[in-house]
């Protein structure tokens, strides 16, 4: 009994771990807690005197499960209506912290990881993100490290080339999407105005289930138009809350304590460049209901 306690109490101190590796390769919270749940069992069912390194067992399962699993859902990926976006990720909790590389959780970088192949994704994520050196990632995935040096390499080459921006959850970001917000709620369409970048892009993600524009829309008229429209005729009687989704501020849309979209926003320190909603009940399963300490309400 005291050995089963102190397999599953490190495991445990893992989670944080396979989870994040999980995430940012699927970019699914309920898939990733799928796949941290089988990598479980996989661990229960070997006798800890034949693991040397939990970590690097945990780790090696974890890995080779997503990359089984991105073999089905590639297809799935390719046939998906309209932008696809990750599902998002409440990252202001303390159970969080261990997760967080904001800078590579971000939605932009993870649509980005999509454009990888599995095997490079695995590559970077296990080299720059969780630290592991290369003989342990060649061990990991069955690869000569040659062969790991060579993906990893690609795949920092295409990532650098289209990194986004990133900036750090800072005062001047909250009083933005405040104002934002106010702007929305009171109509205020000169601060509105204020507060978007000229070439400002929504990226909308309803997956078919919820209506969206099937493209990203570009331009601030075009924005201006979308947001006036939504919140004028669908969301009226919406409560909005204001929390950190992907290491950036998010507004998030419910009714009736339902969660029924995200607004995920980037910014390039003065205005909003970029927002990224997710209207996919889908990928809204999660959120249910949501921690109200997790955001803070705004009315």
């Amino acid at each position: 009994m005291a050995k089963a306690t102190q397999k599953t109490e490190i495991f445990e101190s893992y989670r944080p771990l396979l989870f994040s590796i999980a995430y940012r390769m699927l970019g699914s919270v309920m898939e990733a807690e799928d796949i941290v749940q089988d990598a479980y069992l996989r661990y229960e069912a070997t006798p800890l005197d034949r693991i040397q390194s939990p970590k690097a067992f945990l780790s090696t399962v974890t890995t080779r499960l997503c990359l089984d699993h991105l073999k089905s859902a590639r297809a799935q990926r390719e046939s998906y209506f309209g932008p696809w976006l990750p599902e998002p990720l409440l990252t202001a909790e303390p159970t969080t912290t261990l997760v967080n590389r904001h800078e590579m959780i971000s939605m932009a970088f993870l649509v980005l990881l999509e454009n990888l192949s599995p095997l490079e994704r695995a590559i970077f994520l296990l080299r720059e993100v969780f630290d592991f050196s290369y003989p342990e990632i060649a061990q990991m995935l069955e690869k000569s490290e040659v062969n790991c040096r060579q993906h990893y390499h690609r795949a920092k080459q295409y990532l650098v080339q289209r990194r986004p921006r990133f900036e750090v959850v800072s005062r001047d970001q909250h009083q933005l999407v405040s104002k934002f917000l106010q702007a929305i709620q009171s109509g205020d369409l000169e601060t509105l105005t204020q507060v978007l970048a000229e070439d400002v892009t929504v990226w909308p993600d309803g997956g078919g289930k919820i209506h969206a524009a099937p493209r990203p829309l570009v331009g601030r008229d075009i924005v201006l138009r979308l947001l006036r429209g939504l919140f004028r005729k669908q969301y009226v009687n919406v409560e909005v809350q204001i929390a950190e989704v992907n290491g950036a501020l998010s507004l998030i849309l419910l009714i009736e304590d339902k969660v029924i979209g995200v607004m995920n926003f980037a910014g390039d320190g003065s205005r909003i460049t970029e927002i990224r909603t997710v209207w996919n009940p889908d990928k809204l399963q999660h959120l249910q209901p949501l921690n109200s300490h997790s955001a803070s309400a705004h009315t």
